[in-house]
């Protein structure tokens, strides 16, 4: 089906990659239940902009440059590891900041943190620096292309809209129920401190994790 192979079973592996807990994914449900549905589907398309992008330079060929040239996909994978730290120890930092004042009335209009700010474009560079996501489309995304198929767009076409299909329902439901988290946190603010304290520390532990990963 338009120089595809094994279509359901690419389906099934795309499902079990996406509910794999990541960066981007924490991301999202971390802005969503920090500053709204709106923002968090800021984040979503900062996302879904990234793979895209990842997506296509995989159909061009440009991202199996990394495995030919190995200290090209190290550079990537330490500034990615970098990001994903960088991100982590603000959020500890807000989420600490709010743990002082914990005891203090709410402001009406609470400007969103530091880390929080931007959602679309922080989410864009997480995914674009994001190693594993390179290798899934470049050694699990090519895969299902029929070799020799002449129209090999269209398959790149459809395997794309594969995933962000899945990632955008995933995604959604992440950002509803951040939505529900958000309710839950204007009325308990060290709640609130000790779950952003959390995404932090899940952040780092991200970060430590791609940076100690084999790239084999």
């Amino acid at each position: 089906m338009l120089g595809i192979t094994d279509f359901w079973t690419y389906v099934l592996g795309v499902v079990a990659i996406i509910l794999l807990p990541g960066p981007n994914s924490i991301f999202v449900l971390s802005v969503g239940a920090r500053r709204g549905v709106r923002a968090g589907y800021q984040a979503a398309c900062g996302v879904f902009i990234g793979d895209a992008v990842l997506m296509v330079l995989s159909a061009t060929g440009v991202s199996s440059l990394l495995g030919t040239y190995p200290p090209l996909f190290l550079v990537l994978k330490y500034a990615g590891a970098a990001y994903l730290a960088w991100v982590g120890v603000n959020i500890i930092r807000g989420a600490w900041h709010g743990w002082r004042h914990r005891d203090e009335p709410a402001p009406v209009a609470e400007e969103a943190p530091a880390e929080m700010q931007r959602p679309f474009r922080r989410a864009a560079v997480i995914s674009l620096l994001n190693p594993k996501a390179i290798l899934f489309f470049v050694s699990f995304f090519l895969q299902f292309v029929e070799p020799g198929y002449p129209h090999p767009a269209w398959s790149f076409l459809v395997l794309g809209a594969v995933v962000q299909f899945f990632s955008a329902l995933y995604l959604t439901a992440l950002i509803f129920g951040g939505r529900f988290l958000a309710g839950q946190f204007q009325r308990r603010r060290r709640l609130a401190a000790g779950a952003a304290t959390g995404v932090g520390a899940l952040f780092v532990g991200f970060s430590i994790k791609l940076a100690t990963a084999s790239v084999s």
